[in-house]
């Protein structure tokens, strides 16, 4: 880990929504070049805490640090501006525009200057591809609708903008989700890459499998506490599986299951039991009296 003040922290946060808690007293920490997984079933309170992170939401207490700073933000456009950038699971992308377009959004590069200022999409078309091309997708025409590529790849579209405009925490709201194995492999291929290039990624999603391979570190929320947050080499997958799933209700669905089996199979033997022998063995005694024509 590294000894420099972590990218961003927060300390003790609380966010209440009037009388509900949404979530309560929540520290965590991320340093340059880590993957920090936010793991928690559905209702954990991690969308909570990730809109917190970028600006969405002003914390009800306690403290979020970014580079070692207070930060106070008034909206999402000022955590972006001190390099939060956070990837959400709709990807504020409009399918039947351009990758292009939808790479530069807001953002377009210009040539000229007062009235004949325009937008340079030759410039921008070798940028969008050039950026893809960086994550191993290849590109043949910028133009093409972002609609026509693969989940994974729009994923990579909207990760590699974040990136490009200066992106030094980058927040993935469950970006694996609705993705298939491959597709999923793409994103986790770049989550690692960007781990390399030493940005401080926090990866939200409620799948260990594929937060294991790519973490350096676990929060795990539940009902919008903290379980703690623990280091890659100091749990095991199975140990994240149990206290994210609680393993305690899991054990008790087994006994449940096991309890209702045997109920089953009782049943059936009684059932069995009492029918009359003609009835248990019907087919074969109207065979036997078929064959002597009675």
């Amino acid at each position: 880990m590294s000894s420099q003040a972590p990218m961003i922290e927060m300390r003790n946060v609380d966010k209440r929504f009037g009388s509900v808690i949404a979530i309560s007293d929540i520290s965590m920490k991320v340093h340059r070049g880590e993957v920090m997984c936010l793991l928690g079933d559905n209702g954990a309170g991690k969308s909570t805490l990730i809109k917190t992170l970028s600006g969405v939401h002003k914390p009800s207490n306690g403290e979020l640090l970014v580079d070692g700073k207070p930060a106070d933000y008034q909206s999402p456009s000022d955590a972006l501006d001190a390099g939060i950038a956070t990837v959400f699971q709709d990807l504020a992308m409009i399918p039947l525009m351009s990758i292009t377009r939808n790479f530069f959004m807001g953002r377009e590069p210009t040539v000229g200057w007062g009235p004949f200022k325009r937008v340079d999409w030759k410039y921008a078309d070798r940028v969008a591809m050039e950026e893809m091309g960086k994550i191993g997708i290849d590109v043949r025409d910028p133009s093409q609708p972002v609609g026509t590529l693969s989940g994974g790849e729009r994923q990579c579209v909207a990760i590699a903008r974040a990136v490009y405009f200066g992106a030094k925490v980058l927040i993935l709201d469950e970006p694996t989700s609705a993705l298939g194995v491959k597709q999923a492999s793409v994103v986790l291929r770049y989550i690692a890459k960007a781990r390399a290039d030493g940005l401080a990624v926090i990866f939200i999603t409620h799948n260990v499998h594929h937060a294991y391979p790519v973490a350096d570190a676990f929060t795990l929320l539940k009902r919008g506490s903290s379980l703690g947050t623990f280091r890659k080499d100091e749990v095991s997958r199975e140990e994240v599986l149990n206290m994210m799933a609680g393993g305690a209700e899991l054990e008790s669905l087994d006994a449940e299951l096991s309890e209702f089996q045997r109920n089953e199979q009782h049943d059936d033997e009684i059932t069995e039991g009492s029918l009359p022998a003609s009835a248990a063995h019907g087919p074969q005694s109207s065979g036997a009296r078929l064959a002597t024509g009675y």
